[in-house]
């Protein structure tokens, strides 16, 4: 299967009066055309911010992302706009990413008389299409976003996001704001799309049950690095990084059994700030031992299965 993005030592430091907060910290995958990539872990992992970075909403500190075999990490302004028609983002929270001002045909119009490629009645034509895609209903063109319901919101979202008929695109919890049936019909639409128009996606959610449903692979983050990268199948199926079997631990479930095996974690969190070399779960971690505080590497555990732990298969045996 083809890579279309490949990320590469990716890095973003903010400054802050206290240090250098290492929101990402050198995370290296790869993702496949046609392919969803999910991004699990908690809230604060650097997960949204590794996406931001990947659209160019976020300049990086460090490191590479080749696209379509092309580096973009250091676009310039003329380069940025084409590469916009390729790379797209879909927000978390559908009511604050849209204009209050703008209808429904307004927000979905504006990128395509910004490309410069359609005059105004083909950028009509073209935003009703979108809206017919997406399941928009016509006599919603007029609509302003305060009289949309949060399906109908993220919808007009979503159909922005194809305006240009990008490859990738980043999905940034685009169902967390949403009541769990609207949340299903989302989901449905989103693999419908991808299979119609062979899209690449990168999915960020802490919901694992989400990520499950959608995802052909997934990375799991802990602050700021990636700490286990699998086949969904095959994380569902056998974790080997402690945070991910405490991750797990914790899906809602009717199992008492499951119930009974959830993973607690205690101790706390490693600062971002200045973090020192070493596993940043290590402070929470049962398994720890004086080699965790040594720089630790993805290293495969089995076939296409990569985790940061030097215990790894010590404590899964």
């Amino acid at each position: 299967m083809p890579k279309l993005v490949e990320i590469k030592n990716l890095k973003k430091y903010f400054k802050t009066s206290r240090g250098m907060v290492h929101a990402v910290d050198g995370v290296t995958l790869d993702i496949k055309q046609g392919k969803t990539m999910g991004i699990v872990g908690e809230s604060g992992c650097g997960k949204s911010t590794l996406g931001r970075i990947l659209v160019h909403l976020e300049e990086s500190t460090g490191g590479q992302i080749i696209f379509n075999n092309e580096d973009v990490t250091q676009l310039k302004k003329n380069d940025m706009k084409k590469f916009r028609e390729h790379a797209q983002i879909i927000f978390q929270d559908p009511y604050s990413s849209l204009d209050p001002r703008y209808t429904v045909e307004d927000s979905i119009k504006e990128s395509l008389m910004m490309s410069g490629k359609y005059n105004r009645a083909k950028a009509l034509e073209k935003t009703q299409e979108l809206m017919d895609l997406v399941g928009i209903a016509p006599r919603l063109r007029l609509a302003y976003p305060h009289e949309l319901d949060g399906g109908r919101r993220q919808r007009v979202g979503i159909a922005r996001a194809l305006a240009l008929d990008p490859e990738f695109i980043v999905c940034d919890e685009p169902v967390s704001a949403l009541d769990v049936s609207i949340q299903a019909q989302i989901l449905n639409l989103l693999k419908k799309l991808q299979q119609e128009q062979n899209l690449t996606y990168m999915f960020i959610t802490h919901d694992l049950s989400v990520v499950k449903h959608i995802s052909d692979d997934i990375c799991v983050m802990y602050l700021g690095q990636l700490v286990e990268t699998c086949s969904s199948k095959e994380l569902f199926h056998r974790q080997y990084h402690p945070y991910t079997k405490a991750l797990l631990s914790a899906i809602p479930s009717v199992n008492i059994r499951h119930k009974m095996n959830r993973i607690v974690l205690k101790g706390e969190i490693t600062s971002p700030i200045n973090p020192k070399p070493g596993c940043r779960f290590a402070a929470r971690c049962n398994y720890a031992c004086e080699k965790c505080h040594e720089p630790q590497k993805l290293m495969e555990v089995s076939p296409d299965h990569f985790v940061s732990c030097c215990r790894a298969k010590e404590i899964n045996n």
